[in-house]
């Protein structure tokens, strides 16, 4: 299994791109992972929120494949611990499909059509984070999960 994770826009921010860095060398000790960046949305001063986020769905749909399992990465999406987390990888690993994305949108969420589209939603937290933060965030928590499942010394219950 592969495991993508596709997000709208680079990460700029200076101090977040060597951790995002250090935890994508990380995980590919385990799984083949890569991160795929998609153009923010053109001209954003022009366009409503729903035209943005129509926008940011259309590179989204474009660079997932109809046998991808789906999950965004969503505020309304399930919360679970870290060693439930790594569950529900394992599974995932374990039902054949081929390539696991993971999504993390712009900043006004997805598109209908995105959602539609999506396997699943999960949250990383009630907060709120920036986009570029939800990155390493979640590197870190895919990488934790890795190491609990093959019993490493990373995460202490």
């Amino acid at each position: 299994m592969k495991i993508t994770l596709l997000v709208v826009g680079k990460t700029t921010t200076g101090y977040l791109k060597p951790g995002l860095d250090d935890y994508i060398s990380r995980l590919r000790h385990y799984v083949p992972f890569d991160v795929q960046y998609l153009q923010d949305a053109k001209n954003t001063r022009n366009l409503s929120e729903a035209q943005q986020k129509q926008a940011e769905g259309r590179g989204i749909l474009t660079n997932v494949d109809k046998t991808d399992f789906v999950v965004l990465l969503d505020e309304r999406g399930r919360e679970m611990t870290s060693v439930d987390f790594s569950s529900y990888v394992q599974k995932r690993m374990s039902s054949g499909v081929r390539r696991v994305v993971f999504v993390i949108g712009g900043p006004y969420g997805f598109s209908p059509d995105v959602y539609d589209r999506a396997n699943d939603k999960l949250s990383l937290s009630q907060m709120t984070f920036s986009h570029e933060m939800v990155r390493v965030i979640f590197a870190e928590q895919l990488y934790r999960a890795f190491t609990i499942l093959n019993h490493e010394p990373y995460h202490h219950s």
